[in-house]
């Protein structure tokens, strides 16, 4: 196994792979951590979908990138979240809508250092943008879905765990560009933090603009289920034998 700590895109990014060196990989995978985690929060995964998948390992390379804001207890966030003022907001049931057309301040910089990260990774690679999956976890994934509207070129997936439809504005007039764009999604049925409906109402929205979702919803909270992770590896295989 390949691991590797560079700079891409301005952000701290562990490489893993398993390829024979000088191997150029024939995908690549950006999967971004959920707020509050320490960056390197789910560069576990990276070894593990290799292993499982000895077509992940002879073909792909995983990057985990760093969000770019360090939080007081070690923790990073891609941006900001009052926690608390969204907690009292879903008791009041004054949340739902505002957070589904909202871009929160520090979410275009977050945008920003994923795309420039993109470009670093199609570069080093030679792989176009086609050639590259994104996601994430729960904020995490709110970055990446708002990447991939954003790409002039539909990237090779998208895999959404614990996510939720936020920037619906912008993201509903870019979406339709992306039709076809194949989607793993997973929530957990009995998620705390961002309630299983607002995962439907995301679905909802990708299915409307003709993205194709694998949908996944499982009896767990604000978490990656097992399902989620192997459907993800599915995808991705698939994009290989592509």
């Amino acid at each position: 196994m390949n691991k590797a700590l560079r700079t891409l895109g301005g952000l701290r990014t562990r490489v893993i792979d398993a390829l024979p060196a000088g191997t150029a990989p024939k995908l690549a995978v950006i999967l971004c951590h959920g707020f509050g985690a320490p960056g390197d929060d789910l560069a576990g995964l990276g070894p593990e979908m290799l292993e499982f998948s000895p077509k992940l390992a002879a073909g792909a390379r995983l990057y985990f990138p760093e969000a770019p804001l360090a939080l007081d207890w070690g923790g990073r966030a891609w941006w900001m979240i009052d926690i608390e003022a969204i907690q009292l907001a879903l008791m009041r049931g004054e949340f739902r809508q505002r957070l589904r057309d909202e871009r929160p301040e520090g979410m275009q910089q977050a945008r920003d250092a994923v795309l420039n990260l993109v470009k670093d990774v199609s570069a080093e690679t030679g792989l176009p943008v086609s050639r590259i999956a994104l996601g994430g976890f729960s904020q995490g994934s709110f970055v990446t879905v708002d990447v991939a509207t954003q790409l002039e070129e539909t990237p090779a997936g998208l895999i959404v765990w614990s996510g939720t439809l936020m920037n619906e504005p912008e993201w509903r007039r870019l979406g339709p560009r992306h039709k076809g764009l194949r989607v793993v999604q997973s929530h957990g049925r009995q998620d705390p933090m961002l309630p299983f409906e607002w995962a439907e109402h995301l679905r909802e929205f990708m299915t409307e603009v003709g993205w194709q979702v694998e949908w996944l919803p499982f009896n767990g909270p604000h978490t990656i289920s097992p399902e989620g992770l192997m459907a993800a590896v599915r995808m991705l295989e698939g994009q290989l034998e592509g």
